[in-house]
């Protein structure tokens, strides 16, 4: 039987993606019927070489090729012309967009090569027509791009969330393969827990599409409390309360985690999600969250048994005063690992996907 071969093209390898990405390759390369090859782009700060060689499975080819988020006819042109170039010599059986500018360059370029007989299929990790940080004239053309290039090269959309999907479905043809973590049952919050909230974090990126002004004000409000960002992000600026310590970014993934274990509480205060990694993660370790009630952090979380949705700084308040027994807390902790390892699991998840490849 000859293998599949398989390429998958990622502009945004940083944050949640990324995690996405080395579960993936870890799942993926040990299939003996797959080829695995990603292409990216390395324009990013957070982006290391070499330490995605060592994050990816060992088997998995790596191409580096100049990709970036903002708009740029010239630059765009070129990238397209180099990913056309790439996917005509090697020749894959599968190819696999991920966010939106690898979705519109890579599909482009599979409409330019017409010698190409490949399985098409995009993940959005977050449709930009869903971004609050552009008005609406600005998501209306995102939103007509999407559904254009998807007119134009077909394929199928594998959404990443619940509510992805339902949005993927508008567009085209859409699957449904939710983000997971590696799950291992001995993972759980190793430090014994505290009979009161003293610490509430997050992790990731200081972004605008992760708030870090309603943050903020939740630490301004809430003074006895710590507060810690894990993580780093060119609005680091706005978190100026007193009781937040930004940690900065750790040289390997298991390092945030252990920070993430130290938690009493996870806070997700994002504007917009595909489907969050840190939430995924947070729960695993077993640690109740409060989130905002927006799309991803909703398909995550179950109000009132694995943590709170919350629409505003009035209602954040109301809900932690809900968490302050430590008996509830370890409850909900509880709850949120078992339905991360049932519905989260990435070897469960990402073998759904080699099936939708073979099939």
């Amino acid at each position: 039987m000859n293998k599949l071969n398989v390429i998958h093209i990622v502009e945004a390898l940083g944050g949640g993606v990324y995690s996405y990405f080395i579960n993936l390759t870890h799942v993926l390369c040990e299939d003996p019927n797959l080829e695995v090859t990603v292409i990216y782009s390395d324009q990013r700060k957070e982006i290391n070489p070499k330490q995605i060689a060592k994050d990816f499975h060992p088997n998995t080819r790596l191409i580096s090729l100049p990709m970036q988020r903002e708009i740029s006819l010239k630059r765009d042109w070129n990238a397209l012309k180099n990913i056309r170039q790439t996917l005509l010599k090697i020749k894959p059986d599968v190819l696999h967009l991920h966010s939106s500018k690898a979705g519109i360059l890579g599909r482009f370029a599979y409409i330019f090569s017409p010698s190409l007989k490949v399985k098409l299929f995009y993940t959005p990790h977050g449709f930009s027509f869903l971004r609050k940080d552009i008005g609406a004239l600005k998501r209306l053309a995102f939103y007509l791009i999407e559904f254009i290039s998807q007119k134009l090269s077909g394929g199928t959309l594998i959404a990443c969330g619940d509510t992805e999907l339902t949005y993927a479905k508008k567009i085209g043809p859409a699957l449904l393969v939710r983000n997971g973590i590696k799950y291992n049952p001995e993972l759980k919050k190793r430090l014994k827990a505290n009979t009161e909230i003293k610490k509430i974090g997050t992790l990731g990126r200081i972004t605008y599409a992760r708030n870090p002004g309603l943050f903020n004000k939740i630490a301004l409000a809430n003074p006895d409390i710590n507060f810690v960002w894990i993580g780093d992000g060119e609005l680091r600026k706005l978190l100026t309360a007193l009781n937040i310590e930004i940690t900065g970014w750790f040289n390997t993934q298991p390092e945030g985690l252990h920070e993430l274990e130290k938690l009493d509480l996870y806070l997700q205060t994002s504007l917009w999600e595909g489907l969050p990694f840190a939430l995924l993660e947070a729960s695993a370790c077993e640690i109740p969250i409060l989130a905002t009630n927006i799309i991803g952090n909703k398909d995550i979380i179950t109000s009132g048994k694995t943590g709170f949705l919350f629409e505003n700084l009035k209602e954040f308040n109301e809900t932690l005063e809900l968490l302050k027994p430590a008996t509830i807390r370890e409850q909900m902790g509880s709850a949120a690992a078992k339905r991360t390892a049932l519905l989260f699991n990435s070897n469960l998840n990402f073998k759904k996907l080699i099936s939708i490849y073979q099939a």
